[in-house]
């Protein structure tokens, strides 16, 4: 998911994720809305191209409700992977399709229940650094605008003007890169909303941990560290985590979560499927590739790389904050897969995966709702028969 030489693999996957998505029978086609205006404050996609979002208008008991989700896509450590993504969606709206709302976007009664009548907006990710880069100077040999920070205030400057300045209920959401930067502007977010607004955050895929690989190293701290300095993402990092610690430590939720006052839910797979292939399996650990098979289904591991993920889901299930703050949910459950709110079929249908026999729509519903305490973590791996393991090439 990181792009060029380190991660091209997982571009198909994350197309034909969203290519399904937008085939479920409840998925319905929303415009497009290129924001010509936030050129002029320079807050453009990687190639200088205008940021967009797709919006679909609340109505009824919803008029003057919010749903921001924001696009997943992974990020660009160097220019080489960002001039990758300059000639295709990740880089540039000018290489944009149309998409389709489906699972936590959907606007049907019966399978998005809580949500299906808000004012809906789905955050195009055209900037490689979840929305925090901010670097004034282009280089006119390559003509790379890092300005992801610009990007996510212009549009919400452009949400607050359509209505969004009157919400009564609000929530900042996103998958994967989408996820994590719902972590990190969820008090910003807070902040540009009425102060009698319920605001909420939900990450689905975004908790990414400061996890150690099966060589014993810590090699996605590289990442990171390469993400924030090539987009001079430091200032827009939370200053309850900058304060203490680097730039880079501040893009992991376990060192931002702790000091956040707005609530959150964490939606994620105990073995996101990301997070073994990059965190713990990384092809840098793997010369040899052992794991390759793994990877792509985990009833392919063998007995050492199945104790080797528990391992891991130990580690991650440590990273997680503890359970004393009540406004804060999870639902953390056994399965092989990465993003679950976006896809009708995990988000609420007839075999959706359950912990404890509840849907993710229903448990994200009664967090925001407040109709109970959701904090459901489920038993490991294999226990759990509703997943849906599933990894697309």
């Amino acid at each position: 998911m990181v792009g060029a030489k380190s991660g091209t693999w997982i571009y198909p996957f994350i197309c034909f994720y969203f290519l399904l998505a937008s085939l479920e029978v409840d998925a319905y086609d929303v415009p497009m809305t290129l924001l010509h205006s936030a050129v002029a404050k320079g807050a453009v996609c990687l190639d200088g191209s205008p940021p967009a979002y797709h919006f679909s208008p609340g109505s009824g008991s919803g008029a003057n409700n919010w749903l921001v989700h924001m696009e997943g896509g992974g990020w660009c450590r160097n220019v080489e992977e960002c001039l990758e993504r300059k000639n295709n969606f990740r880089g540039s709206s000018n290489h944009m399709k149309p998409l389709s709302f489906s699972g936590i976007l959907g606007n049907s009664k019966k399978s998005n229940p809580d949500f299906y009548n808000w004012n809906r907006i789905k955050i195009r990710y055209c900037d490689g650094s979840s929305f925090t880069g901010d670097v004034e100077r282009v280089d006119p040999a390559t003509n790379l605008h890092y300005r992801g920070a610009r990007v996510w205030l212009a549009i919400m400057e452009d949400l607050l003007l359509k209505g969004m300045n009157r919400a009564e209920n609000a929530l900042l959401s996103g998958c994967s890169a989408g996820g994590l930067a719902s972590i990190l502007h969820c008090d910003k977010f807070r902040s540009l909303l009425p102060a009698s607004a319920k605001v909420k955050c939900f990450s689905d895929a975004g908790y990414f941990i400061d996890g150690k690989d099966i060589s014993g190293t810590t090699s996605v701290r590289s990442l990171y560290n390469d993400v924030v300095n090539l987009h001079g993402s430091g200032k827009n990092l939370p200053s309850s985590c900058t304060s203490r610690l680097s730039p880079s430590m501040c893009f992991f939720p376990q060192n931002v979560v702790p000091k956040m006052s707005t609530p959150l839910f964490i939606l994620n797979a105990a073995y996101d499927a990301w997070q073994i292939k990059n965190t713990l399996a990384p092809s840098s650990a793997d010369p040899r590739k052992s794991w390759n098979a793994c990877k792509l289904n985990i009833k392919s591991c063998s007995s050492d790389q199945l104790e080797k993920m528990q391992e891991f889901r130990s580690e991650f299930l440590r990273a997680l904050p503890a359970s004393g703050n009540p406004s804060t949910g999870m639902f953390i459950i056994s399965c092989y897969a990465h993003c679950q709110s976006g896809s009708q079929d995990t988000w609420l249908g007839a075999d959706s995966p359950m912990i404890d026999k509840m849907p993710i729509a229903k448990a994200v519903g009664d967090w925001f709702y407040g109709r109970s305490v959701v904090r459901k973590i489920d038993c490991p791996y294999p226990c759990n028969s509703s997943c849906r393991n599933r990894v697309y090439e």
